[in-house]
């Protein structure tokens, strides 16, 4: 994830701008920079790669200034360059941002349109234009930075900094955690508290949709309608461990709330959204000429596999097989030439799912892995990596990995489409207009946390809950399942829809809750009719659907989840937010250990 960091001071901000860098460098990242106002001018200095490399810069060119921010940055919009590394400024304003501007295509169509020049492929620069041009019209900083911000579609965090006002600095958040910090007669920003840590322990978060304007010995936040707000200042813990967490009580729920974030961050990597195409990494084998795809992974990575078999075949229009890593080489698989083997894993060193790797590659496959971890051992032996850009992911039961792999896959399988002459150029430009809808749809499933914490208590008294869901949604209440088992210890199955009467409707009783995801779309209607024969036989019905879902056949039922209206291909990224938020409350309610649930690993390096 992007890292965020800013200082309002009487004294030379740059080494402690550097330091709370140094603190960020944990989130990943392959650019940073630094911008200071000095002397009545805007001053930047910005580096390609490692942190090291901005040092050598700022050794060889020093970077004076008493307020300032600084940035370290996984490559969304445009390569990782210096050009297109933050912070960007204009002759007015600087600012450094985290997240995806969805709607960013037709704010730069109206910032050249006005003849401005845009000096990179990002973004974030349109957004110093739209500021910039907003202050030339006669607008106050306040205004401006309001007025913008109510024009962005996406998930964000901004620092911002105006060359005629060096007492002023401006955050705002939606989608991406930033923390306000107060020291005595200066002021910061974060992505975190832990990259505020070394300058003061006293924080307030900003909560959604909230900007601040802060001077050196003061900060007034505004909530999303311009009003100003108190946000509880407090003291943070000396450990690192409890600050990572946040504003949360437990990493799972930080997590959960980081995927808007991390989600626009990973899409970043493969998506153009000005050329509206894929853009996967260089390919040592011809795409075109793969014939089938064996996905092959271990739990939630394996569910994550499962979407993507349906996004595969219906864009590639080719045979697509799954497996369990743990089972896969002891059926000594059929490989068949000009295959590719597809391997999914957070860590990229699950035990089970390496040594199927090294099985397929010893059978000839093309290997590809969709890893978090970049230096991993799967992400070294694969002939194509596909990296997400997560984060480090602490809770046990994988939420932002989850979706982020979800991101990728969908990613892929349009450019394994586009590549067998199945996607055309304007199916592609339609799917990654979808793709660039997720971060914001995201935001809007994190407001059903409200209605799933009402159900959390009655539903933790079950013994047993069940899950269904067809097409796509049937992974989706596998997942569902698995994490509730996972961290609540109830017993939890997920099912295919159309498969409860040939079986598990025999266990249906007014005791036995199911858990039914069913947007509207293509599926609906059949998913529709196998909930209402749970409820002829007197089950609980919990209906997960969209407004239009809802209103159709919401009547009857236990309760239900409103998510947002979305496209059906990226439907599980959107479901993966209440699933999750659901067993999460669940499991406080039965007072069980979320992070660190029992018997469990993080990483399973054992067979």
């Amino acid at each position: 994830m992007c890292g965020i960091i800013g200082i309002l001071s009487a004294n030379p901000v740059t080494g402690r701008l550097v330091e709370g860098l140094r603190r960020l460098e944990y989130r990943g990242y392959d650019s940073s920079g630094i911008a200071t106002i000095h002397r009545g001018h805007i001053e930047r200095r910005r580096a390609a790669g490692k942190l090291d490399n901005l040092l050598a810069v700022l050794a060889a060119d020093p970077l004076p200034g008493t307020s300032g921010i600084a940035h370290t940055r996984w490559a969304t919009h445009g390569a990782p360059t210096t050009d297109n590394a933050h912070p960007h400024a204009t002759e007015a304003v600087a600012l450094v941002h985290n997240g995806i501007i969805e709607n960013f295509k037709p704010l730069r169509a109206e910032v050249l349109a006005a003849g401005r020049t845009l000096t990179s492929d990002t973004d974030s620069e349109v957004v110093a234009h739209l500021i910039t041009m907003a202050l030339a019209a006669g607008a106050s900083p306040d205004d401006a930075v309001s007025s913008t911000l109510k024009r962005l579609n996406g998930a964000f965090s901004f620092a911002i900094i105006f060359r005629e006002h060096p007492d002023l600095m401006y955050g705002a958040r939606r989608g991406s955690p930033l923390v306000l910090g107060y020291g005595d007669g200066e002021m910061f920003l974060g992505s975190d508290a832990l990259g505020l840590a070394p300058f003061t322990n006293r924080i307030a978060y900003l909560e959604e949709g909230d900007w601040v304007r802060m001077t050196r010995d003061s900060a007034q936040v505004f909530d999303e309608n311009d009003a100003p707000v108190a946000r509880q200042v407090i003291t943070s813990s000396a450990s690192a461990a409890v600050i990572e967490k946040g504003n949360h009580r437990h990493f799972m729920e930080k997590e959960i709330y980081e995927q808007p974030i991390v989600v626009a961050q990973t899409l970043g990597a493969y998506v153009d959204p000005l050329a509206e195409t894929i853009s996967l990494p260089p390919l040592p084998f011809d795409l075109a000429g793969v014939k089938r795809v064996q996905i092959v992974a271990c739990g939630t990575a394996l569910l994550a596999g499962q979407v993507a078999t349906y996004w595969l075949e219906s864009l590639a229009r080719i045979p697509v097989q799954i497996e369990n890593a743990s089972e896969f080489r002891y059926r000594d698989p059929v490989y068949e030439p000009g295959g590719l083997a597809l391997f999914i894993s957070q860590s990229g060193e699950t035990a089970d799912t390496l040594a199927a790797l090294r099985h397929a590659k010893a059978g000839g496959q093309h290997i590809a892995a969709v890893v978090n971890v970049a230096s991993s051992t799967m992400a070294r032996e694969a002939d194509l990596l596909l990296p997400t850009h997560a984060g480090p992911e602490i809770g046990v039961a994988s939420t932002k990995a989850f979706t982020c792999q979800l991101a990728v896959l969908a990613a892929f399988a349009i450019a394994l489409g586009k590549a067998k002459g199945r996607v055309t150029p304007v199916e592609e430009a339609r799917l990654v207009h979808l793709l660039t809808e997720i971060p914001a749809a995201m935001n809007e499933a994190l407001k059903t946390e409200e209605s799933i914490h009402a159900l959390a208590l009655p539903l933790s008294k079950a013994r047993d809950i069940l899950y269904i869901g067809r097409g796509p949604d049937y992974p989706m209440a596998l997942e569902g399942a698995l994490k509730l088992k996972e961290i609540s210890y109830i017993h939890a199955e997920g099912y295919a829809a159309g498969e409860l009467k040939h079986g598990p409707i025999a266990l249906i009783d007014e005791n036995v809750p199911v858990i039914v995801i069913a947007p509207s779309g293509p599926r609906f209607e059949k998913t529709v009719s196998n909930m209402q024969e749970v409820m002829a036989r007197g089950g609980l019905v919990y209906l997960l659907s969209d407004a239009a879902g809802l209103a159709e056949h919401g009547a009857g039922t236990a309760a239900t989840i409103e998510m947002p209206s979305v496209d059906p291909f990226i439907s599980p990224l959107i479901t993966a937010i209440p699933v999750q938020l659901l067993a999460y409350h669940v499991a406080l309610a039965k007072g069980t250990d979320v992070d660190q649930p029992r018997n469990l690993a993080k990483s399973v390096t054992v067979e």
